[in-house]
């Protein structure tokens, strides 16, 4: 039924979009600036410039948003070198089984290629994908098509061929509009009915996709 599997990264494999909502919020509150979970939820899965401009316009200035970025960066440790996220559930098993059928995997995400690469490595995951996309290596990020486009042509396979895993309205739409089957695990708010409506399937976890693996994958049976 599909020939791959396309990833995001923040947010369904790392639990890093919480992380990162927290260290934001704090460090805003910390001025008197209070950032609602419904305005801050327009940035999740966005790449760094259209971030970097939400942020700005969300906190009335550059020198604002700098300020704020310096102390989310303590907040989040990056100030002691790269922060490591965690894993979300279900991520180490569904790969597993992945791999196990040999089905190709690659991550789409809004973080630079760079960044995708040592999180991954960090939590010991890395080794699963063939390809790596980042915001970065494109001209528009989610919820333009682009990232998504880039990592199925690196695996070399059609993004109309691939499913793909996502947990925010930006890269659901994303996805979408690369033509890839779409599976939402939201995070920190679920996608609007109208992504709902063209989703495959809404789970709960990642654990929740692995008894239809035989069923998306009919041609790569489990080694």
């Amino acid at each position: 039924m599909f020939d791959a599997v396309l990833f995001d990264m923040d947010g369904l494999l790392l639990d890093s979009e919480r992380v990162l909502m927290r260290a934001w919020t704090s460090a805003a509150a910390e001025e008197g600036i209070q950032v609602p979970a419904e305005l801050y939820s327009g940035v999740i899965g966005r790449a760094a410039k259209e971030s970097h401009r939400l942020f700005v316009e969300m906190f009335g200035g550059d020198a604002t948003y700098q300020r704020l970025r310096e102390r989310v960066d303590v907040l989040i440790g990056r100030d002691r070198g790269r922060p490591v996220f965690p894993l979300k559930d279900g991520v180490v098993e569904l790969l597993g089984e992945l791999r196990a059928r040999n089905v190709p995997l690659a991550v789409a995400s809004s973080s630079g290629a760079d960044e995708i690469r040592h999180r991954l490595e960090a939590v010991g995951v890395l080794s699963h994908f063939a390809a790596v996309a980042g915001g970065n290596e494109v001209a528009q990020g989610k919820p333009d098509p682009a990232v998504y486009q880039l990592a199925a042509q690196r695996l070399g396979i059609a993004a109309t061929a691939c499913l793909a895993f996502e947990d925010s309205e930006n890269g659901s739409r994303a996805a979408l509009a690369a033509g890839a089957r779409l599976v939402v695990v939201p995070d920190l708010r679920r996608p609007p009915e109208d992504v709902i409506a063209r989703s495959l399937h809404v789970f709960d976890s990642l654990h929740d996709a692995r008894p239809h693996l035989s069923r998306w994958f009919p041609s790569h049976p489990a080694s």
